[in-house]
C-alpha cells in the first residue's frame, strides 16, 4: 500500500509515525500545546520530532478532547495557516498533515503546503470537504467518531462495535470514491463515542479493519484509556501508551498517531525485530 504525498510516495513497508502539534490551549495533554508558544518553539519542537524519527507531523487548532469548546473559524484557519507556513519554509520536504474537519482550514492549509488531511468527522462535519481532498488530491485519513466533542461521550451505544464501524467506513469510503478521492487512511477513532471497554475491544479487534485493504491510523496516544484505567494522568501515560502500541502494531497498524516520537520509534524497532525472529 502506497500513498502520494506531494508527488512523493509512500508505503506502508514499515510502519510510519506521526507526531502531534496541537495548536489550542486545550488539548487533554499540557505536553503537546503550543498555541501560545512561538514560532522558535513550534520549530524546535518539529525538529526534535523529525530527528527522533517522524515521518508526518500532525497540526490542529481545534481540539477535540471530549467536552472541548468549539473554536471559531477564523481562529483554527489563522493558526494552522501561520504553522504551515513557517514549518514548510524551514522545512521543505516535511509531510504536514492537518487536523481538521473544516473544508476552509483545509484548503488554506495544502495551499501553504500541507500534504494530507485528517479529519475526525470524515467529512460529515463539512459538506465541502471532500470536494476540497478531491480537487487538492491529497491522502485523507477518515476517522469514525459519532456525534460532536460536546456530546460523542453519550453515544456510545453499539449492538456490534466492529460491524457498526466497518459500516461506517464502506458508506464513507463509497462517498470519498465517487468523487475520485484515491489516497484513503482509515482511523478506527479510539476514545471518540467509545468507552473505556470498548476502546480495548477495538485494540483488541483492530485487525479487522484491515478487510477495506486500507493503511490503518492508531491514535491512543496517552489517551483515557490508558491513564483512567492505570489511574493516573496523560502526563503519566508514556509507558501505557508504548504497551498497547505493541498492539496495534500486532493489528496490522500503518501509521501511530502519538505524542512521544522516539518512543514509538522504538516500539517499531523492537516489533520489527520480534516479527522477524523465528
Amino acid at each position: 500500500m502506497t500513498i502520494n504525498c506531494k508527488g512523493k510516495l509512500i508505503d506502508f513497508h514499515r510502519p510510519k509515525i506521526m507526531g502531534i502539534v496541537n495548536l489550542t490551549t486545550d488539548s487533554f495533554y499540557s505536553g503537546s500545546r503550543f498555541a501560545d508558544s512561538g514560532e522558535a518553539i513550534l520549530l524546535e519542537t518539529v525538529a526534535k520530532m523529525l530527528a527522533d524519527g517522524a515521518d508526518f507531523i500532525d497540526i490542529g487548532a481545534y481540539s477535540t478532547r471530549p467536552g472541548a469548546d468549539d473554536v471559531p473559524l477564523e481562529v483554527e484557519k489563522q493558526r494552522v495557516v501561520a504553522a504551515v507556513a513557517t514549518l514548510c519554509s524551514e522545512f521543505p520536504d516535511l509531510l504536514i498533515s492537518v487536523d481538521t474537519f473544516r473544508a476552509a482550514v483545509a484548503d488554506a492549509a495544502l495551499a501553504e503546503g500541507a500534504a494530507l488531511i485528517n479529519d475526525v468527522t470524515a467529512g460529515l462535519g463539512d459538506n465541502d470537504m471532500f470536494h476540497v481532498v478531491a480537487n487538492q488530491q491529497v491522502p485523507y485519513i477518515m476517522m469514525h467518531m459519532r456525534g460532536t466533542p460536546k456530546t460523542m461521550t453519550q453515544l456510545n451505544q453499539y449492538n456490534d462495535l466492529t460491524g457498526e464501524i466497518l459500516l461506517y467506513f464502506s458508506e464513507r469510503i463509497a462517498a470519498a470514491r465517487a468523487l475520485g478521492i484515491n489516497d484513503l487512511i482509515l482511523d478506527p477513532g479510539f476514545g471518540f463515542a467509545k468507552n473505556i471497554e470498548q476502546n480495548f475491544a477495538l485494540l483488541r479487534h483492530f485487525a479487522d479493519f484491515k478487510i477495506a485493504g486500507l493503511p490503518l491510523l492508531a491514535g491512543i496516544s496517552r489517551k483515557s484509556m490508558i491513564y483512567k484505567t492505570l489511574e493516573t494522568t496523560a502526563e503519566h501515560a508514556l509507558n501505557g501508551t508504548t504497551f498497547l502500541h505493541a498492539f496495534a502494531l500486532q493489528g496490522g497498524a500503518n501509521i501511530l498517531r502519538v505524542h512521544d516520537v522516539k518512543e514509538a520509534v522504538e516500539a517499531v524497532r523492537l516489533f520489527e525485530k520480534f516479527s522477524a525472529a523465528h
